[in-house]
C-alpha cells in the first residue's frame, strides 16, 4: 500500500488546487527555492499525523499556513463590500495498493470515489457565524483572515472522523536541516523507536521507568533535598518535592534521552542524525502498517562519502516502503534514478519517464553530472569543457556590463561529451538550451548530422563554426582577432617575435586551452569573439 496522489488546496505556496502523483517506491522532488518541495512533504505528514513542526496543529492554527494570494483576494473582496466565503485549506492524500473500505468514498475535491484522508482547515460556521457577520460590519478592521473562527476537520473519504492512530500509514518526516527536540530528545527518532516497539516491550519500558522513580525518591540525598524544599516552601499541609515525571501513561517517551556511544543524540552531527533516523525508519519491521518516509534534503551536513552511504541504504532498504525525497543535489537524483524524479514549480510538474533506459543508467553509474542545474535554471548553455565555459562567460560579460550569465538565470554547464543526453532531458521538459560545440574539422558530420534529431525542437539551439579549417575554439578565437595580433600577444602574454603568425598562436592556444582561456577571461582589454559565440550570447537575451 502506498500514497498514490496528493491534492493541496490553498496550502502555503499552492494557490487553488495543486495535484501530484507518486509511485510506490522512491520519489525525488526537485525544484527551485519556493517551488513547494518542502511544503509537499510537510502537507503529507500533516494529513497523516496531524503534526506540523513537531507539534499537533489543532491548537496552534496560524494564518501563515494559507496561500497569501487567496487571503489577499478574500480581504480585498471584503473591503469592497463583498461577502466572500472565508478561504480554506484542504489536504487530500489518496491510497492505493490495498483494500481499505472504511476509507473509501467521495469526500474529496474531485467528487469521485477515492481511498484516503482529507485534512481541512476551515471556517467554523456552526460555532462562529454570528460573530463573523458582526466582524464583517467593519470591513476595514479585517486585516487578515479571522483564524480564531477556524477549526480542523480530519476525515476519511468515507466522511468518518479519524485520528492519526486509525490511519494505516506510519509517516516519518526527517529534516536534517533543522532539529526539533522534546525535552532534550529528538521528537522524530523517539517516534520511530516507539513505533518499532511491541506493546509488551512498551509496558516493560514503562514499568522500568516507574521503578527508576522509586529508586530516585528512595535515595537518601533526594529525601534530604525534598525535606529542605518542603520546609522552605510551606504554604499548606501539602508536600512539595522534586521527582521524575510520571504524569502520563507514556511519560518515558518524552523524558528518556537517546544516546549514541554515550553521547546525547541531539549533540551528534546533524548529518549523522539524518543517517540514523533514515536507517531506523527503513528498518521498521511492522509489516501491518505501511511506512512513508519523507526525507528533506538529505545532502545537508553530509560529506560525499556519507551521502553515498545514505543513498545506498535508501536504494537497498526501501522495499515495502515509500520514500519521498526533496533535494537540490544532482548526485542524489542521479544515484536514485532520474526516472523517479518529479520537477516541481507552483503551477505544474514534469517527469522524465520517457527518457531512454540507458540515459537513466548512465547518470546512475556516473552521478557526478550536474543534471539538476539544467532543470532549475531559466536557460542553459551546454559546453564541452573548462575553456569553452570561460570563453562564453567572458563574451556574455562583455555584452552585459560585467555580469556573469548565472546572475541573469543563465547556467553554463560543462557536460563533456554527453550533449545528447542532456538535450534529451531538455526536450522532455521543454527547457530552453543552447549547445556550443566545436566542429572537429567536419561540420557536416560532427554538428549537422550529430544534432539532426533536434533540428525542429523549438527549445534547442546549436551554435558552432561552419568552417572546417577552424576545427576548435582556439583557432576560431585567433581568427576573430587576427587583425589585432598585438591584443593576442598582450592578453596571452606571448613573445611577438616567437608567435608572429596566427598559426603559431593557434598552436600555442590549442596546447594550453584552459591556461589561455583563463587569461582571456581575466583581461580588461577589448577582445573579439567568434560569431557563433556572439550568436549564443544573443540567444540568451531572446
Amino acid at each position: 500500500m502506498h500514497i498514490e496522489k496528493v491534492n493541496l488546496i490553498n496550502y502555503k505556496c499552492f494557490e487553488g488546487l495543486f495535484s501530484i502523483e507518486f509511485n510506490d517506491g522512491v520519489n525525488i522532488l526537485v525544484g527551485d527555492n519556493e517551488s513547494g518541495k518542502s511544503t509537499v512533504l510537510e502537507a503529507i505528514h500533516l494529513a497523516l499525523s496531524g503534526i506540523l513542526n513537531g507539534r499537533y496543529l489543532r491548537n496552534e492554527l496560524s494564518q501563515y499556513l494559507f496561500n497569501q494570494k487567496a487571503v489577499s483576494e478574500y480581504l480585498n473582496s471584503v473591503k469592497n463590500g463583498g461577502n466572500p466565503a472565508p478561504p480554506f485549506i484542504q489536504i487530500e492524500v489518496f491510497f492505493s495498493g490495498g483494500e481499505l473500505p472504511l476509507f473509501e468514498g467521495n469526500l474529496n475535491i474531485e467528487k469521485t470515489k477515492k481511498c484516503g484522508v482529507v485534512f481541512k482547515i476551515h471556517f467554523d460556521e456552526e460555532e462562529h457565524k454570528s460573530a463573523y457577520e458582526k466582524l464583517l460590519e467593519e470591513p476595514d478592521e479585517l486585516t487578515t483572515i479571522p483564524i480564531e473562527f477556524y477549526k480542523i476537520t480530519w476525515k476519511s473519504c468515507a466522511r468518518d472522523s479519524i485520528i492519526s492512530k486509525s490511519i494505516p500509514f506510519n509517516s516519518v518526516l526527517i529534516d536534517s536541516a533543522s532539529q526539533r527536540y522534546q525535552n532534550g530528545s529528538d521528537i522524530y527518532i523517539s517516534r520511530i523507536i516507539r513505533h518499532d516497539l511491541e506493546d509488551k516491550e512498551k509496558v516493560e519500558l514503562s514499568q522500568a521507568y516507574r521503578k527508576m522513580k522509586q529508586s530516585f525518591m528512595g535515595d537518601n540525598s533526594i529525601k534530604a533535598i525534598n525535606k529542605k524544599i518542603d520546609d522552605k516552601a510551606k504554604v499548606s499541609n501539602k508536600t512539595l518535592s522534586i521527582s521524575v515525571d510520571l504524569s502520563t501513561q507514556n511519560s518515558w517517551e518524552t523524558t528518556l534521552m537517546i544516546y549514541l556511544d554515550d553521547i546525547p543524540f541531539h549533540q551528534i552531527g546533524k548529518g549523522e542524525q539524518c543517517i540514523i533516523k533514515t536507517n531506523l525508519a527503513l528498518a521498521d519491521k511492522k509489516s501491518s502498517d505501511a511506512n512513508i518516509i519523507l526525507l528533506e534534503e538529505p545532502e545537508n551536513h553530509l560529506s560525499h562519502t556519507k551521502l553515498n552511504e545514505l543513498i545506498s541504504s535508501i536504494s537497498s532498504g526501501c522495499e515495502g516502503k515509500q520514500v519521498i525525497i526533496s533535494t537540490h543535489s544532482s548526485f542524489v537524483a542521479n544515484k536514485l534514478g532520474l526516472e523517479k524524479l518529479v520537477l516541481l514549480n507552483v503551477a505544474k510538474q514534469f517527469r522524465l519517464t520517457d527518457l531512454e533506459t540507458d540515459t537513466f543508467e548512465f547518470f546512475q553509474k556516473l552521478p557526478g553530472y550536474q543534471t539538476l542545474r539544467l532543470l532549475l535554471c531559466k536557460k542553459a548553455v551546454l559546453v564541452e569543457g573548462d575553456s569553452d565555459e570561460l570563453i562564453f562567460q567572458k563574451a556574455y560579460m562583455a555584452k552585459h556590463g560585467g555580469k556573469l550569465p548565472i546572475e541573469n538565470g543563465i547556467d553554463v554547464i560543462s557536460v563533456k561529451l554527453t550533449f545528447n543526453r542532456f538535450l534529451d532531458i531538455a526536450k522532455q521538459i521543454e527547457q530552453p538550451v543552447a549547445v556550443i560545440t566545436d566542429n572537429d574539422g567536419n561540420y557536416k558530420k560532427k554538428v549537422k548530422k550529430k544534432y539532426k534529431k533536434y533540428k525542429d525542437i523549438e527549445c534547442v539551439s546549436i551554435f558552432a563554426d561552419k568552417r572546417d579549417e577552424l576545427n576548435t575554439l582556439e583557432p576560431q578565437l585567433v581568427d576573430a582577432n587576427k587583425d589585432d595580433l598585438k591584443t593576442l600577444w598582450d592578453v596571452l602574454d606571448l613573445d611577438a617575435d616567437k608567435y608572429e603568425t596566427v598559426e603559431k598562436i593557434s598552436e600555442h592556444m590549442t596546447k594550453n586551452k584552459t591556461k589561455c582561456a583563463l587569461k582571456i577571461f581575466s583581461t580588461d582589454s577589448e577582445f573579439e569573439f567568434p560569431d557563433y559565440i556572439e550568436r549564443a550570447v544573443k540567444w540568451c537575451d531572446e
